[in-house]
């Protein structure tokens, strides 16, 4: 299937390209400096999402509809590596879950604006999809960060 693309569609567009590209950097780079090897598998595969979440934007901004897309198989069961004492290993971690779990809600809101403004209902489908994603990722970060003593 094959459709044009309004201006304000386009601007958008562009505007969530830009923020899944400084996801996924965001991600790549937090989990080099992660200390628990589950957050940085965690970051990887989030990152992962967000390049795919980048494809499926670069298809619609060519005109074309995006297949549905790889579901959102990230891991969500954690085991505490860090308890309630606070170590500097800990600090950085949640430092860098809080850091991500605030871009995800950026995100998310973005596409939320986005699903009111797409006309084509299929579009809208899609945009939909990948904020239930962000959304599922901000979920992740907070069940790893609750389970570590890291959310109040």
């Amino acid at each position: 299937m094959q459709f044009n693309l309004t201006q304000k569609e386009t601007t958008l567009l562009k505007d969530l390209k830009e923020q899944e590209k400084l996801c996924a950097d965001k991600y790549q780079k937090h989990a080099a400096c992660a200390h628990d090897p589950q957050l940085k598998q965690l970051f990887t595969e989030l990152s992962g999402v967000e390049n795919a979440h980048y494809q499926m934007l670069t298809d619609i901004e060519s005109g074309r509809l995006p297949a549905s897309g790889q579901g959102n198989n990230v891991n969500g069961q954690f085991t505490a590596t860090y308890n309630m004492s606070d170590t500097q290993e800990k600090k950085d971690d949640a430092y860098l879950c809080s850091d991500l779990l605030a871009t995800e809600k950026h995100v998310s809101a973005l596409y939320n604006t986005c699903v009111f403004e797409f006309t084509r209902p299929e579009l809208r489908q899609v945009l939909n999809k990948i904020q239930t994603d962000e959304q599922e990722h901000g979920e992740k970060i907070y069940q790893y960060m609750k389970t570590n003593a890291m959310y109040s």
